[in-house]
C-alpha cells in the first residue's frame, strides 16, 4: 500500500432508512430526527436525516479496509458535520495521506464525506497507526 502523501481512497454507499434503523439500533441513539418521520417534518432539516456518526463510520470503513487497510489501528480522528445526511443521499468517503512517520507507521490523513452533488457533509483528520507491510 502506498502512504506517500497524496496517496487516497474512498467508497461511496447509499444511505437507507434499513441503514438508519440499524445504525440507531447498534449506536442505542433512537433520536427522532432520524427515525420519525412526523416528528422529523417539524425540525430545521424537514425530513429524517442519518446519525452523523453514521457518516463518520464510512471514513472508519476506508482506513480498516483500503488505506491504510486491515491492521490499521485508530489512534484520534476530528469530525465536523457540515450539512446533513438524507435518507437515499449517497455518500462518498474520502481519506488522503497528509503525513506519514515510516518508523512508527503513524499516518495522518484528511478525512471527508461528500453527497452525490458534491456538498461537503464531513470534514475532519484521522490519525492511525498503519499496518506493518506499508510501502512509502
Amino acid at each position: 500500500m502506498d502512504l506517500s502523501i497524496g496517496a487516497h481512497s474512498s467508497r461511496t454507499r447509499r444511505v437507507t432508512a434499513a441503514d438508519v434503523a440499524a445504525f440507531a439500533q447498534v449506536s442505542g441513539d433512537t433520536n427522532p430526527v432520524h427515525l420519525d418521520p412526523a416528528y422529523a417534518a417539524e425540525t430545521q432539516f424537514g425530513r429524517c436525516i442519518a446519525h452523523g456518526m453514521f457518516s463518520a463510520a464510512l471514513i472508519s470503513a476506508v482506513l480498516g479496509n483500503d488505506l491504510p487497510g486491515p491492521g490499521s489501528l485508530y489512534i484520534s480522528q476530528t469530525l465536523q458535520f457540515k450539512a446533513p445526511v438524507y435518507i437515499d443521499d449517497e455518500i462518498t468517503a474520502n481519506v488522503e495521506v497528509t503525513a506519514y512517520r515510516e518508523r512508527s507507521r503513524v499516518t495522518t490523513l484528511h478525512t471527508t464525506c461528500t453527497n452525490q452533488n458534491g456538498v461537503l457533509v464531513l470534514d475532519g483528520e484521522a490519525v492511525v497507526i498503519a499496518p506493518k507491510a506499508v510501502q512509502q
